[in-house]
């Protein structure tokens, strides 16, 4: 069955008479014959033009709200039937359309203070949940049994087992690219042996430890975040509360024991991973397997292989701490369980950069 339009119920024209030109409106004014006659009004209207309303049949919002536009252009309406008029003059046409004013900034000492604030809030919120976590710490070293291993074990193996694909890849690249890169300008002095040195101080002092770190921030700490943060949305933290579970000690001590250990293990097969992809550049320059694994074990001495452990194990601590922190404090809404994840994941990463200046620093000093 062909479609077949509404048939046009206003008219909207305009006219030349004995008292000049004037526009001529007629007809029904609800919404499909305002519809039909919206935009050739208000272009046909100008500043002065009298607009003849005495042929309106039926007016209602529709119609009334294309004479209030009509008249805001400095048209002049007349003859309109009084039981539209009356209507008409409610809406109080003559006034000037409202704009939003433009929002004054505040004064210079009141950004300060509220930044104060700002900062201050953040460090309260700070010092309590550091409060919170270590009483809850202490409390599970004064009775054990409270832990809850089967879901520390679980987030064993979410950040351990199941990030070792990629903290495996990532690492023996890390080594093959470092190798590749040395080897080629101490070649030109007959050095290139001393490129397993060179790989082997630098994955299990500092590149393994803050490889594997930066891949959990991304991975681990914003799952963190993340679950925590929906689980914040969903009320279910309050769920917690009501029950009288304690979220600190039922969610975040299990989540940070389990990243904390992960850590240095992930961080020991990044090490294992990366000399072996070097081993194999290395073996390219004619330098046995042999030969790399026992520069290695003839450089790197037991204090640099403690010293990584001790900065992945940190690291592990602070990204999973930061994590669940940004998880906690998740606000209301979708979008804050993805400004939550943004800034578990900056905040792990300035935590990184910050946490391996003074390890290096206090290294120095300890002649490590």
């Amino acid at each position: 069955m062909a479609h077949t339009e509404p048939p046009i119920t206003a008219v909207a024209d305009l006219r030349q008479d004995a008292q000049g030109e004037h526009l001529y409106l007629a007809g029904r004014l609800d919404a499909d014959g305002t519809a039909a006659i919206w935009d050739k009004a208000r272009q046909l209207a100008r500043h002065d033009l009298h607009v003849d309303a005495a042929a309106v049949d039926y007016c209602d919002g529709a119609g009334l709200a294309l004479i209030y536009a009509l008249i805001q252009q400095g048209a002049q309406v007349q003859n309109l039937p009084q039981r539209y008029g009356a209507l008409l003059n409610e809406l109080n046409p003559t006034q000037a359309l409202q704009t939003t004013p433009p929002e004054k900034r505040p004064a210079f000492l009141i950004r300060l203070g509220a930044r104060a604030a700002a900062i201050w809030t953040s460090f309260y919120d700070l010092m309590s949940f550091t409060g919170e976590l270590t009483a809850a710490w202490g409390v599970w070293l004064r009775k054990p049994g409270i832990m809850r291993w089967g879901d520390m074990l679980e987030q064993c193996i979410k950040a351990g087992v199941n990030a070792t694909p990629i903290v495996l890849l990532v690492a023996f690249l890390f080594g093959v690219i470092l190798a590749f890169q040395s080897a080629v300008p101490m070649r030109q002095f007959g050095a290139e042996l001393f490129v397993a040195n060179l790989v082997g101080l630098s994955l299990v002092r500092e590149l393994a430890p803050l490889m594997t770190a930066v891949l959990l921030a991304g991975r681990t700490g914003a799952a963190f975040a993340a679950e925590i943060g929906t689980m914040k949305v969903n009320e279910e933290i309050n769920a917690l509360i009501t029950l009288g579970l304690e979220p600190v000690r039922f969610l975040v001590l299990p989540r940070i024991l389990a990243v904390t250990l992960m850590a240095p293990l992930l961080t020991v097969l990044a090490e294992v991973i990366g000399i072996l992809g070097a081993g194999l550049v290395l073996l390219t320059f004619n330098i046995p397997l042999q030969t790399t694994a026992t520069q290695v074990m003839d450089s790197v001495g037991f204090a640099d292989y403690i010293g990584g452990l001790a900065k992945a194990t940190v690291y592990g601590f602070g990204i999973a701490v930061i994590g669940c922190r940004r998880g906690l404090n998740t606000g209301a809404g979708a979008s804050a369980v993805g400004a939550s994840t943004t800034q578990a994941v900056v905040s792990s990463i300035v935590m990184l950069v910050v946490a391996d200046g003074l390890f290096a620093v206090a290294f120095y000093y300890l002649g490590w």
